[in-house]
């Protein structure tokens, strides 16, 4: 009774707009594992403590067995349930109640074995139900494991995030180290008369901006820090110093194949197809509920009227109460139930091909990041060689009596607001980088086949649920 599923066509484009060349070298993101891809021995323990932890995840893996349950509780019933029942009854019946006149007491005990209201499903409706339960099963875990990728990805890019404010503090520090130090130089300079009050005062501009940059910088990584806390759902413990973005904190680039490779990658993708295909189940059980139900309710066992004669010899007693059942007038109750099954698949359909069209923006905007972030890298390391380069010389007229100290200061205030940037740049580069894998469907596990084949794989672990 349920329709025939076809997967939808494509709501985008079959190739990626531009920032890929067809032959670029890469890695597939599903055949590299994240230990692999992730290579920074730091960061590998802050995403297994996470994924030990986070309490997210530990609730996407309880709906999942939420399923799993209410997926077992409805294929059973596709089988008889079958029970042993014992009874036994005495009664006494006063004299003028009866045609003999006088009082009788009767007994009858019983003990039977019989199935109750066991549905013959000859047009489907427990199996598609069965089915819709399997394919909310196998969403809900498809869920799971983008909760577990999404969780990788966030607790990666908040160690990206928190490296660079590592950096960007050290430079701020190191920076307000050389300005105290001239400030104390211009400050004997002024009481021995050899520099002007203006000089001092822009010195101590130089020093106290600085200062309150290293401030700021200072709350934004204590805020960075809680938050990949909480990721991790615990301590994330003192990072080693070191350089933080090195080569071996993310590998290179990855290859991103074509847009239909993400329906058997993502697992979004993945558990939007399985709500679908629950939708049409949902849509068989409909149409079955306009033909007859047949139900079958029987008992086998023995009877009798005294309770040391049960298991006597001729006692044996049975009962069989086939039933059919068809409502003729129900006000338009299975109509309406059938029309909002196929509303409901309508919108499930919707729904998957947003989520294609969301996936497919989110690599194409990973992309496109990687390629103009390579590029500003570039530019913005040369802009700091050039700014320190500036500042090197403006001092040198300074001392020499050719300019300004303001020339000296604005040349400084340049370069620390570029070395901030360069940091920036590198590390929204990095993350660009993360952000990808995340969008390919890299991440925690490995899976050989597409939606089919996944399903064929469940469907076999269902079966041989006792």
């Amino acid at each position: 009774m349920a329709p025939r599923y076809e997967t939808p066509p494509l709501p985008v484009p079959d190739a990626w707009l531009g920032y890929v060349a067809a032959d670029a070298p890469g890695v597939d993101a599903t055949t590299l594992p994240w230990r692999d891809y992730f290579r920074d021995p730091a960061l590998q323990r802050l995403i297994e403590t996470a994924l030990a932890n986070n309490r997210d995840l530990r609730i996407a893996a309880l709906r999942t067995e939420e399923a799993r349950a209410a997926f077992r509780i409805q294929r059973a019933d596709q089988f008889p349930g079958i029970g042993i029942g014992a009874q036994g009854a005495r009664a006494r019946v006063p004299g003028d109640l009866n045609l003999t006149g006088q009082s009788v007491v009767s007994g009858e005990y019983r003990a039977e074995v019989g199935l109750s209201s066991w549905e013959l499903d000859l047009w489907g409706r427990v199996r598609s139900l069965k089915e819709s339960a399997l394919q909310a099963w196998l969403a809900t875990d498809a869920g799971r494991r983008a909760v577990e990728l999404a969780l990788i990805v966030q607790v990666a890019d908040g160690y990206l995030g928190l490296r660079e404010l590592d950096e960007r503090v050290a430079i701020a520090r190191r920076t307000v180290d050389l300005r105290a130090e001239s400030y104390r130089i211009f400050q004997r300079r002024q009481e021995v008369g050899s520099t002007s009050r203006l000089d001092l005062t822009q010195v101590q501009t130089l020093l106290t901006q600085a200062q309150a940059l290293l401030a700021q910088l200072e709350r934004a990584r204590a805020s960075q820090y809680h938050a990949l806390a909480q990721l991790v759902g615990a301590d994330p413990g003192a990072l080693p110093a070191r350089a933080p973005f090195d080569e071996d904190t993310v590998l290179a680039a990855l290859q991103p194949g074509l847009p239909s490779d993400l329906l058997v990658r993502r697992p979004d993708l993945i558990a939007a197809e399985h709500q679908l295909r629950g939708a049409h189940a949902n849509i068989g059980a409909a149409r079955a509920a306009f033909f007859p139900r047949i139900a079958l309710t029987g008992s086998w066992g023995t009877a009798s009227a005294e309770l040391d004669g049960l298991f006597d010899s001729g006692s044996r007693a049975w009962t069989f109460l086939p039933t059919l059942s068809l409502p003729i007038f129900d006000a338009g109750r299975r109509r309406a139930n059938l029309e909002l099954s196929e509303v409901r698949r309508d919108i499930a359909v919707a729904q998957y091909e947003k989520s294609i069209q969301t996936a497919f923006r989110e690599v194409a905007d990973a992309l496109a990041a990687r390629h103009w972030l390579a590029e500003q890298l570039q530019v913005q390391t040369v802009a700091r060689q050039a700014l320190a380069e500036r500042s090197r010389l403006a001092q040198l007229r300074y001392d020499n009596g050719s300019a300004a100290y303001l020339e000296v200061l604005d040349a400084q205030r340049n370069l620390l607001d570029a070395e901030q940037q360069l940091v920036q740049v590198r590390r929204a580069l990095l993350s660009s980088q993360v952000a990808l894998y995340g969008a390919l469907g890299g991440g925690p596990g490995q899976r050989s086949g597409g939606a089919e084949a996944g399903l064929s794989t469940h469907s076999q672990r269902a079966s041989d649920i006792p």
